[in-house]
C-alpha cells in the first residue's frame, strides 16, 4: 500500500462510482479498477460492494477511508512543513472569506501584513461561513475569516469587536430622518432584503419582539444586499462594516439598537493541524490590530 493507492481509494471512495472518480483524477477506469482489486487483495478484505450505479464502502472500506484521509493529510502537511521551512516567509497564503467580513480584511489587516511581507502571495476563497470551514477542513485554505454565529468545536478562533446589524436604505424609506439609530420594531412592516446566512438569526430575534420579518428578497451575498437596497427596492440588513463592500451611493444607514443582532468577525483555523509561518505571521498581525 501507497499514497497513490490512498488517493486513488479515497476518490472512488468519495465519487461513489469508479467511472467518476477516473474522471476525477484523470485516468483511465481499467487501471483505477486494477488498483482497487490489488488494494483488496494486499488486505484481504472486501473494500466496496460494487452495484449497478454505485458502490458502497464496506466496514472495512469505511476504516480505510478514514485512516487514509489522517494519512494523506499528515502527508500533505509535512509537505508544507519542509516547503516552507526551505521557502522561509515567501510563497502563497491561502485564505477563505466571507463577504460580509471583506471591509474589515482589506482596510486593515491584508496591507498591513503585505507591507512587512512583500514576497507573499495570495489565494483567496469566497463563500458563506459554512462554505469556508469546509475548506478549511479539507486543506484547501488555511486561514478563514468568517463571521458569528458558526460552531466552534474544532477550530481555533481569534474574534474582532463585536458590531451592530445597520439598516441601509435610500431616503425614500427614511421614516425618521433625525434618528441615526431604530429599534427592530421600526422594521416590522418594511421589506427586508437579507444575505442567507442570517436569516435563521433575524428571522428568530424579529419573532422573540413579536413579529414576522416581511422578507421581500434573501440572497447569498452582502453586496447583493446592499445593491438591491441601492436600487430602492428594499431595506437591507447587514453588519455594519460590509457597508463599504458595494455602490451605496444612494443609500443612508441607521444602527439597529438589539444585541440579539450583533456579529463578529474572526479568524479560525483547525485545532491542532500544522500552521505555515505565513499563516502564523497573518495570525499575529490580526491579533495585532
Amino acid at each position: 500500500m501507497d499514497i497513490r493507492q490512498l488517493k486513488y481509494f479515497l476518490a472512488i471512495a468519495e465519487e461513489g462510482q469508479i467511472t467518476s472518480a477516473a474522471r476525477k483524477l484523470q485516468m483511465a477506469q481499467p487501471p483505477l479498477s486494477q488498483q482497487l482489486k490489488l488494494l483488496e487483495e494486499e488486505l484481504g478484505v472486501k473494500l466496496v460492494e460494487r452495484g449497478p450505479r454505485s458502490i458502497q464502502l464496506t466496514d472495512a472500506g469505511i476504516i480505510l477511508r478514514n485512516r487514509a484521509q489522517q494519512i494523506l493529510e499528515l502527508t500533505d502537511s509535512t509537505t508544507r512543513e519542509i516547503n516552507d521551512f526551505a521557502k522561509g516567509l515567501k510563497g502563497s497564503l491561502s485564505i477563505g472569506t466571507v463577504s460580509s467580513s471583506g471591509a474589515t480584511l482589506l482596510h486593515d489587516r491584508l496591507g498591513e501584513f503585505h507591507k512587512n511581507y512583500l514576497g507573499v502571495t495570495f489565494e483567496i476563497h469566497e463563500g458563506n461561513t459554512f462554505m469556508i470551514i469546509d475548506l478549511l477542513n479539507k486543506g484547501i485554505v488555511e486561514i478563514g475569516i468568517i463571521r458569528t454565529p458558526f460552531n466552534s468545536s474544532n477550530l481555533e478562533c481569534l474574534y474582532l469587536n463585536s458590531e451592530p446589524m445597520i439598516a441601509v436604505m435610500t431616503p425614500d424609506y427614511d421614516w425618521n430622518s433625525s434618528e441615526a439609530a431604530i429599534s427592530l420594531g421600526e422594521l416590522q412592516h418594511m421589506p427586508l432584503i437579507i444575505y442567507r446566512r442570517f436569516e435563521q438569526l433575524i428571522r428568530e430575534t424579529c419573532l422573540e419582539h413579536g413579529f414576522e420579518p416581511q422578507i421581500f428578497c434573501m440572497n447569498d451575498d452582502a453586496r447583493t444586499t446592499l445593491l438591491w437596497a441601492n436600487a430602492g427596492l428594499g431595506i437591507g440588513i447587514i453588519p455594519k462594516s460590509a457597508f463599504e463592500l458595494a455602490n451605496h451611493g444612494n443609500l443612508i444607514y441607521k444602527e439597529i439598537r438589539c444585541e440579539e443582532l450583533h456579529t463578529r468577525v474572526a479568524a479560525v483555523w483547525i485545532k491542532d493541524k500544522y500552521l505555515s509561518s505565513l499563516a502564523t505571521k497573518f495570525i499575529e498581525t490580526f491579533r495585532a490590530r
